[in-house]
């Protein structure tokens, strides 16, 4: 008889929630759909996470733990940490971009992202700017910005990725290619 494991099935069903709401949505996510992918009981998503909206939300909460050890080193290496994680795992990008598109976010979930998540990365970069990483003159947040736009965009326009580039943006070739020129375009950013 197979031993139950809580933790395991917790990481499983976010693992699987993570993938869903990044090819749908919020909205278009379904709990069956999240289940079977799993392979877990539709029920064990009500009994850890409460249902589709906590389930959410917990693998928002994801995201800090996620994007913490992608900080390390000097800011060309954290470009290219956020693009070759991205390439990983273009379910991330993905899930960002439905909920900006639709709005879906609650306001907790706002807040895990916008005051948590996204101002941890502008306060680093700030950090990394007195530390001399950064041009005095420039706006850290303005820079966040573009620097986490360029890290999601080959895997939310992988078709004009491809495109411009004629590679696929998932292949090795252009992750370390397109790593590497974000981490010389971050080099002149020092001023």
């Amino acid at each position: 008889m197979a031993r139950r494991d809580p933790e395991r099935t917790r990481e499983q069903i976010l693992d699987a929630a993570l993938h869903e709401f990044g090819e749908h949505g919020y909205a278009g996510a379904r709990t069956a759909a999240i289940a079977a992918r799993a392979g877990v009981n539709q029920q064990l998503i009500s009994y850890h996470f409460g249902g589709k909206a906590g389930l959410h939300q917990a693998v928002i909460d994801r995201w800090p733990a996620t994007g913490a050890p992608l900080r390390d080193g000097d800011l060309a290496e954290v470009v290219a940490n956020f693009v070759r994680a991205g390439a990983a795992e273009p379910a991330w990008g993905r899930m960002l971009v439905w909920s900006e598109l639709t709005g879906e976010l609650d306001a907790e979930s706002r807040d895990t992202v916008d005051n948590g998540y996204l101002g941890a990365m502008v306060d680093d970069l700030r950090a990394r700017q007195e530390r001399g990483e950064l041009a005095a003159d420039l706006d850290p947040a303005y820079v966040q910005l573009m620097l986490f736009a360029a890290t999601v965009a080959p895997y939310v326009l992988s078709r004009t990725a491809r495109g411009m580039t004629g590679l696929d943006p998932a292949s090795p070739e252009f992750v370390e290619r397109y790593a590497e020129t974000l981490g010389r375009v971050v080099a002149r950013l020092q001023g």
